[in-house]
């Protein structure tokens, strides 16, 4: 998974990153008409998913640009740590894309730079997006983000070292977890029950994976709420992890990426993974004997942590709206969007791409698990804040701090930002 479905955030780089990229991308004038030989042209800008994110897109371009000759496409594809500072730039020069993927929206839309996806959709385009997902892209009741793909996580068990460990099923509860956790672990030979990510690449991600399932959240659109009741249960228990022996060492300074690929190499028993991991496995141990199964809660009720990434269309000088329309409508047909989110190994937001995908083995464990999904709050104007702290304090729980003055701190410096 990249970054934003990962973190929901983008590293930003210093002054001199955006002086460097300032020539960068489509050119001057980009946020006029933009004719080129009498064609409308649009601007689109995108981050990099995988090594054929830039081919995947220009294989949808390429076929809309036969169906609509007077309109041609400009493609470019940045990377997501490159990718704020791009845009940032864009922006201040009056040169922002006409459509752009990436992760919040809140802020263009706030500032009036976007417009609403029932301006640029037509009505069977927009009323075809799951209804958590329209939920979720929306503020105030108004749908600005146009969800691209999704993601849900679910627990990855590797069924060999359960076996050995004398686990006879999958855990569906902490209790559940721990018990067979602290049993794997207990196998020996450098071998973890549970990989437990705490470091900051996705300490917000794993942190929901506990809040969420003891009943807790991050707030919503209005209020971050970090310091409560059930958060606390949650640290606990993360706490109990780490302390009883059931992860690897040093979990709060791990990070997902390599832990996964430790997973892969068969040293850890139980991994919360994402749709790609499967194919991470296909990769990199094919031998490999897992399971994908449901994220155990504290009471064993269904949920997973839902993310999704969002296409955003820029109003501009407002010459391009019905360009952009028909390229959405074009891009978010089942010919097309199939074909693009299944090449990104990622799941769908939209029903009847859903219904067409839920054959595929791999993605149905997490195409089922989407109806329980709970998401980030993503819209509240104070995510990035929490997102950060996070990422920055959330790991002293493996370090042993007491529970509740590590969600006092992340509070206070979600209140702060």
């Amino acid at each position: 998974m990249r970054k934003s479905l990962r973190t929901g955030g983008i590293v930003a780089t210093a002054a001199l990153a955006i002086l460097s990229l300032a020539s960068c991308g489509f050119g001057s004038g980009s946020a006029s008409a933009g004719a080129s030989g009498g064609a409308t042209t649009l601007n689109i800008l995108v981050p990099s998913y995988s090594d054929q994110t830039q081919a995947n897109w220009q294989t949808v371009i390429t076929a809309f640009e036969a169906a609509n000759s007077n309109i041609k496409v400009n493609l470019e594809v940045q990377s997501w740590d490159n990718l704020t500072t791009v845009i940032t730039t864009k922006v201040q020069g009056n040169q922002a894309p006409d459509i752009m993927n990436g992760g919040p929206f809140a802020g263009f839309a706030a500032d009036k730079l976007l417009y609403p996806a029932s301006d640029v959709l037509s009505p069977a385009t927009a009323s075809n997006f799951e209804d958590s997902f329209v939920t979720n892209a929306s503020i105030d009741g108004v749908q600005y983000g146009l969800p691209l793909l999704a993601s849900a996580r679910a627990l990855f068990i590797n069924t060999d070292l359960l076996a050995q460990a004398g686990v006879a099923q999958a855990p569906t509860t902490w209790t559940e977890l721990l018990d067979a956790a602290k049993k794997i672990s207990a196998v020996g030979g450098g071998v973890a029950g549970y990989g437990l990510p705490l470091g900051s690449e996705e300490a917000q991600a794993e942190s929901a994976i506990w809040f969420y399932g003891a009943g807790g959240t991050f707030g919503d659109a209005s209020k971050i709420t970090i310091d409560t009741p059930e958060n606390l249960k949650a640290a606990q228990f993360i706490q109990s992890l780490v302390t009883d022996g059931a992860t690897q060492a040093d979990s709060g300074a791990t990070n997902r990426s390599p832990l996964m690929d430790v997973f892969v190499q068969g040293k850890i028993g139980m991994i919360i993974g994402l749709p790609p991991t499967v194919g991470q496995i296909a990769k990199g141990n094919p031998a490999l004997k897992y399971s994908v199964n449901p994220i155990p809660t504290s009471d064993g009720s269904p949920f997973t942590l839902g993310v999704a990434d969002h296409l955003m269309a820029f109003k501009n000088d407002g010459s391009k709206q019905a360009a952009i329309t028909k390229f959405l409508d074009f891009f978010y047909s089942d010919a097309e969007y199939t074909k693009w989110v299944s090449a990104e190994n990622f799941l769908p937001t939209t029903k009847t791409a859903s219904a067409a995908m839920s054959g595929d083995v791999a993605l149905k464990p997490f195409i089922d698990a989407l109806p329980s999904a709970q998401f980030y709050p993503s819209t509240n104007p104070k995510w990035s804040a929490t997102d950060a702290a996070f990422k920055s304090l959330v790991g002293q729980l493996a370090q042993g701090k007491d529970a509740k003055t590590v969600l006092a701190e992340i509070q206070a410096k979600v209140d702060a930002g």
